[in-house]
């Protein structure tokens, strides 16, 4: 399996190419700020052919370059409906104004091709199978995208902005709720296996594991206390 990943534009969003291997078709994971640029020069460097577009939330910063990339490749966007309206009203789900500088860089709107995801679906992309689950608190329409353990290989979790290493998603925005947050970390994250390996929306790899044994917030939800000690401090991205 092929996974290319890179951090896109002003906020250090991980986007992320899937494919079987190197000259198959892709998946393209979060295609955030200023993302098209290292979109073509993975697809071209690794010969990939995107399906599709898939997105765990939608703030501005993991869906910025969605139109083009997908218009470049005809290919459809994939997002929760809870989200769907930022892709057309991104200063809606902050809460203020982005910037008139920014927003005046981003093609805001609607892919022409715009498939919506649901808790428990199995999308099979690309030859490749994503377990779509739905876990608000960072948004109401966050989901993560998990991939089945194969042979030697572990199973891989893009958790979005629901779970980062060290550290969870911030819940300070609209839509956002700590208690909706941390449910979604005992029902979504919990079970997985220590083994799973996690691509999140913002810094570098961890695992479940590593996560389970060190992370404050999955530490508490694994502990039972429920309704949390402290609301974490607002983290990188949005």
């Amino acid at each position: 399996m092929l996974i290319a990943g890179f951090p896109a534009g002003a906020w250090g969003t991980n986007c992320y190419l899937v494919a079987p291997a190197a000259g198959e078709e892709c998946v393209i994971i979060d295609p955030g700020h200023q993302a098209a640029q290292g979109v073509e020069e993975a697809v071209a460097k690794h010969r990939l052919k995107p399906v599709a577009v898939v997105l765990t939330h939608g703030h501005i910063d993991h869906l910025a370059s969605v139109v083009p990339v997908c218009g470049a490749h005809d290919v459809p966007a994939w997002i929760h409906p809870s989200d769907r309206f930022m892709m057309s009203d991104p200063e809606k789900a902050l809460g203020r104004s982005i910037g008139m500088p920014l927003l005046g860089e981003l093609t805001v709107g609607e892919p022409d091709d715009v498939k919506e995801l649901a808790d428990g679906v199995e999308l099979n992309l690309a030859g490749l199978e994503f377990s779509v689950a739905h876990a608000p608190g960072h948004t109401k329409g966050s989901v993560t995208f998990r991939m089945p353990e194969q042979a030697d290989i572990p199973s891989v979790f893009f958790s979005g902005d629901l779970l980062f290493a060290g550290s969870i998603g911030r819940t300070d925005l609209p839509g956002g709720d700590h208690a909706e947050m941390l449910e979604s970390l005992a029902r979504v994250c919990l079970p997985l296996d220590d083994s799973t390996v996690v691509l999140s929306g913002h810094g570098p790899q961890t695992s479940i594991g590593r996560e389970r044994a060190t992370n404050p917030y999955l530490r508490e939800v694994a502990a039972g206390l429920g309704g949390g000690t402290h609301e974490p401090a607002p983290r990188r991205g949005m």
